[in-house]
């Protein structure tokens, strides 16, 4: 093999490589995007479900108070709701008469 062909070879090895560091570093700007909006969609996933759970409270009580008010469809669900919240205060009274 004469100088100029290791010259080629060599040249072409420079090449190919210079090329796959840029690729790396495309890659790597790319993956900390990708990064960045995982942890955005995360936030909103988490206010998102923390909102769900805000109007699922709201929609109970205002079922609770609807029935209270003398619906008859759920006067039973009130009625046991109502149940469970006097067994916790008398647990509570309990507590506090310790």
């Amino acid at each position: 093999m004469c100088m100029s062909e290791l010259v080629k070879i060599v040249d072409s090895l420079e090449n190919k490589i210079s090329k796959l560091l840029h690729k790396l570093e495309v890659q790597q700007q790319a993956n900390e995007k990708l990064e960045k909006e995982l942890v955005t969609i995360k936030m909103d996933h988490d206010v998102t479900r923390r909102s769900i759970t805000e109007w699922q409270e709201k929609y109970n009580s205002l079922k609770l108070a609807n029935s209270m008010l003398g619906s008859d469809t759920n006067k039973t669900e009130a009625k046991l709701k109502i149940n469970t919240l006097i067994r916790e205060l008398d647990y509570c009274i309990a507590q506090l008469a310790e």
